[in-house]
C-alpha cells in the first residue's frame, strides 16, 4: 500500500516555473509507476506526465512536452515534478498517483492518489 502526500503548489506569473514533490509512505514504492494529473475548474482530470518504477522510463502529455520534466528518487520515496514556462492554462490542482502497471495514462488505471496541490498561473 501507498500513501501519497503533494506539495510545492502555489502562485506564479506566466513564464514562470514551479517544482511540485510527490512523497511516498511505504515500502513497496519502487514497485509502483508514478503519474502527475491536472484538474482545473469544471474540467475532468487529465493526465500530464508518468514516471515507471525504476525512472528510466517517462511519458509526457503534448501540451506540457519540453516544459514539464519528471524524475523519482526511490530511495528517498519522492517523486518530482520539474514545471518551466507556465502557461495561465496550466493552472489547476496537480495529483501524483501510483500503478502497479508498467505506465498509465488514465485515472481509473491507478490505485492511490494524494490529496493534491494547487498551482495557479497568473496572465
Amino acid at each position: 500500500q501507498a500513501q501519497l502526500v503533494e506539495s510545492g503548489g502555489g502562485l506564479v506569473q506566466a513564464g514562470g516555473s514551479l517544482r511540485l514533490s510527490c512523497a511516498a509512505s511505504g515500502r513497496t514504492f519502487g514497485n509502483y509507476a508514478i503519474g502527475w494529473f491536472r484538474q482545473a475548474p469544471g474540467k475532468e482530470r487529465e493526465f500530464v506526465a508518468v514516471v515507471t518504477w525504476n525512472g528510466a522510463d517517462t511519458y509526457y502529455t503534448d501540451s506540457v512536452k519540453g516544459r514539464f520534466t519528471m524524475s523519482r528518487d526511490n530511495a528517498k520515496n519522492t517523486v518530482s515534478l520539474q514545471m518551466s514556462s507556465l502557461k495561465p492554462e496550466d493552472t489547476a490542482v496537480y495529483y501524483c498517483a501510483a500503478t502497479r502497471r508498467r505506465v498509465a495514462t488514465v485515472a481509473y488505471e491507478y490505485e492511490y492518489w494524494g490529496q493534491g496541490t494547487q498551482v495557479t498561473v497568473s496572465s
